[in-house]
């Protein structure tokens, strides 16, 4: 069975001296990482990069991932296959009370805000792969530098107005007020 590139063993940082541990994974995703157009694709193979910094009763992980992205262009729907890194900063604790604030409210629960647990001394970035893809990736992404043009795909009739001037029908009524 292929192990998980995500799974990051923290026991160096955590028990040792202090100074933060650089490790290094490589593997196949184990699920889809990126919004619907665009993302690294499940058994994709990625590279994983991370510091783990202690923090006494918890680490912090900068992680980067490197993968090649499947998706498809929105405007001529080409397939594309970009290699990019995404890259994030995350918290992990060892036990209960590491960071101490307020009491939580119940209005706090599940926002999203809660400091994910080193279990087994291991670490899972996964799921914050997941959250950054889902922001910094594209979610309508386009061929750069730009799509060729000579796509066998139509384009849209009637939707951006453009073609003979015309107005869209929908839009029509609003002539009278300008």
């Amino acid at each position: 069975m292929a192990t998980n590139p995500f799974i990051i063993n923290v026991a160096d940082a955590l028990h040792g001296d202090g100074m933060p541990v650089t490790v290094h994974r490589s593997g196949e995703s184990p699920s889809r990482v990126g919004p619907e157009m665009i993302a690294i694709p499940k058994g994709q193979p990625v590279e994983v990069e991370a510091t783990i910094t202690p923090l006494g009763a918890g680490v912090l992980v900068d992680a980067s991932v490197t993968a090649q992205l499947e998706g498809q262009c929105v405007r001529c729907l080409k397939t594309l296959t970009p290699t990019r890194t995404i890259t994030i900063s995350q918290v992990f604790e060892a036990e209960d009370g590491f960071i101490v604030g307020d009491a939580e409210t119940d209005e706090d629960k599940g926002s999203g805000d809660e400091i994910r647990r080193i279990e087994n001394d291991t670490v899972d970035v996964e799921q914050a792969f997941v959250d950054e893809a889902g922001l910094t990736l594209p979610f309508n992404p386009v061929c750069e530098p730009e799509c060729d043009g000579d796509t066998d795909v139509p384009a849209p009739d009637g939707v951006s107005g453009e073609e003979n001037n015309l107005v869209d029908p929908r839009w029509a009524d609003l002539e009278k007020f300008l």
